[in-house]
């Protein structure tokens, strides 16, 4: 396995560690500055994504433009990737349905997420969602319980963490909730630039 991004990227399009490529349209790597001190990871990409081969350019991704914006991030200084490359799905009618990666897909893909860490080797990693934090730091994790609290560098993960909801989750609140979910994920997306400013 090559120890540079665009070698990482090259060898993860020919992945075929579990069988959610036969499926896909393509692997969709993650992307960002390479040496990015602020690091994302989601759970895997959606329609739009496998469509257009980069991660968050759907609407969960419109979702954290907003909040990297709201929390003074701009994009381009940070990488995004995620825990699965390819995108799992069934079909209802002519549209793809995302569905959840299974703990067996989750565990094939973790050696191209764990690369992309090691090479860009970040201050702070976000985990967004549950899917991303139970890969991460296990399965005692839990987002609703953990979220915003800055989980120091340890036997799990050698980089200091922070867990937060996926974007998608703010999508799929109700109106009366979504503004207020809003804003707590750009309060830890906040929290997040602030570690990392402060070192």
């Amino acid at each position: 396995m090559g120890t540079t991004l665009d070698d990482l990227r090259t060898e993860a399009r020919e992945c075929t560690r579990c069988d959610l490529y036969e499926h896909a349209t393509q692997t969709v790597f993650g992307e960002g500055a390479p040496t990015a001190p602020l690091v994302l990871v989601g759970e895997q990409p959606g329609d739009k994504e496998d469509l257009d081969g980069r991660p968050f350019v759907g609407p969960a991704g419109a979702v954290l433009d907003r909040a990297l914006e709201a929390a003074g991030i701009a994009r381009s200084d940070v990488y995004l990737t995620n825990a699965v490359k390819h995108f799992k799905w069934k079909r209802q009618g002519k549209v793809r349905l995302h569905q959840k990666p299974n703990a067996e897909e989750v565990r094939a893909c973790a050696v191209w997420w764990q690369a992309e860490l090691h090479a860009i080797d970040p201050d702070v990693v976000v985990l967004l969602g549950a899917t991303a934090a139970q890969a991460a730091l296990g399965p005692k994790v839990r987002v609703t319980r953990d979220r915003g609290v800055l989980i120091p560098a340890g036997d799990r993960l050698a980089y200091d963490a922070l867990v937060t909801m996926h974007p998608s989750a703010v999508l799929r609140m109700r109106d009366g909730e979504r503004d207020a979910a809003f804003g707590e994920l750009v309060r830890d997306l906040g929290e997040a630039a602030r570690h990392v400013a402060t070192g």
